[in-house]
């Protein structure tokens, strides 16, 4: 009898403790802060304010010192083009040329009329994208004088770039973090719940990729930022 009744006793203590926890964590439960997750995106169009532009020419021949020669010359024309098209010294880089022996490619077992390759490259790298780019169109003026700029060398492809992404980066980041709040609010209307402070939020990584492929001057600019808020009842 009295084993029965220690061990009613001990049932009891039992309940009494387990219910004790379970109001406990249900406590903590209702009253623990709950976090929506949410992701702002900002976009921006924007022209590129940098251009880098190579004229590749190639030229053939038996004899190095007239190959130097013709090289020399044909450099200063292009490089006179470019100066009276408004582009300066500071903005013409002149690249050694690059001179390929045929006949010492042991591979190579065809018969060469030219036993020398020059190839010759001058970059242009400017801030006047819109000048380079009406160069781009004017460059067969040089045609006139025989000389022939290369295109489809991959060594030659026209790099348009954005470099005043500082001064852009307040306002994308603003935006980004509006949106990212409007959606917040929106779950907790949806949620019958109040929107409180931010507990934590990520900026995220800025890209800039050309806006499609046939107008690489012109840039998006993209943010995606990731913010957590608080839901209060």
């Amino acid at each position: 009898m009295k084993n029965m009744r220690l061990e009613a006793i001990i049932l009891s203590v039992g309940l009494a403790v387990t219910g004790y926890f379970i109001k406990t964590g249900l406590d903590r439960f209702s009253g623990g802060s709950r976090v929506v997750n949410v992701k702002g995106l900002a976009e921006m169009e924007v022209p590129a304010d940098k251009v880098i532009w190579p004229l590749m020419y190639k030229e053939l021949g038996n004899d190095l010192p007239s190959l130097y020669n013709k090289i020399k010359e044909t450099n200063k024309a292009i490089v006179d083009f470019l100066k009276q098209k408004g582009i300066t010294d500071e903005e013409i880089t002149i690249n050694a040329p690059e001179i390929t022996d045929k006949q010492a490619d042991r591979y190579d077992n065809a018969l060469q009329l030219y036993r020398y390759q020059v190839t010759a490259i001058i970059t242009v790298t400017s801030d006047k994208v819109d000048l380079i780019r009406k160069l781009i169109n004017e460059q067969s003026e040089l045609l006139k004088q025989g000389i022939a700029i290369i295109n489809g060398d991959y060594r030659c492809n026209v790099q348009f770039e954005y470099t005043s992404l500082n001064k852009i980066k307040p306002q994308m980041i603003e935006e980004a973090t509006k949106n990212a709040r409007i959606a917040a609010e929106k779950f907790a209307k949806d949620s019958e719940s109040e929107l409180g402070p931010i507990k934590r939020a990520y900026q995220g990584q800025f890209s800039i990729e050309d806006r499609d492929a046939n107008t690489p001057y012109i840039k998006r600019v993209r943010i995606v930022s990731t913010i957590d808020y608080s839901l209060e009842d």
